[in-house]
């Protein structure tokens, strides 16, 4: 049950930091920090939900992470696209 907890925090949290990787430059300092800076955070939350580093915790927080990054840029992407169109 923890490990869901901590997965839907981690998309969650993911969420606006893939909004604000979808509008910088690919490799740049700006798209480094918005990939990286979650980390601790997702560290930390192990720690608190008393998960550690199974290796079976892996596949759910990782994939997580990822669906968090790319649901903020589809959000992001979405709403560009619905600005433009009212403009």
């Amino acid at each position: 049950m923890n490990v869901l907890i901590v997965s839907i925090i981690v998309f969650l949290l993911n969420l606006p930091f893939g909004m604000w990787r979808s509008k910088t430059k690919k490799f740049s300092l700006q798209w480094f920090l918005s990939v990286h800076i979650p980390i601790p955070f997702v560290i930390a939350l192990r720690f608190a939900f008393h998960l550690g580093f199974k290796w079976w915790t892996y596949p759910f927080l990782v994939g997580s992470f990822f669906l968090g990054q790319f649901a903020g840029k589809k959000i992001a992407d979405y709403r560009i696209k619905k600005n433009k169109i009212k403009n």
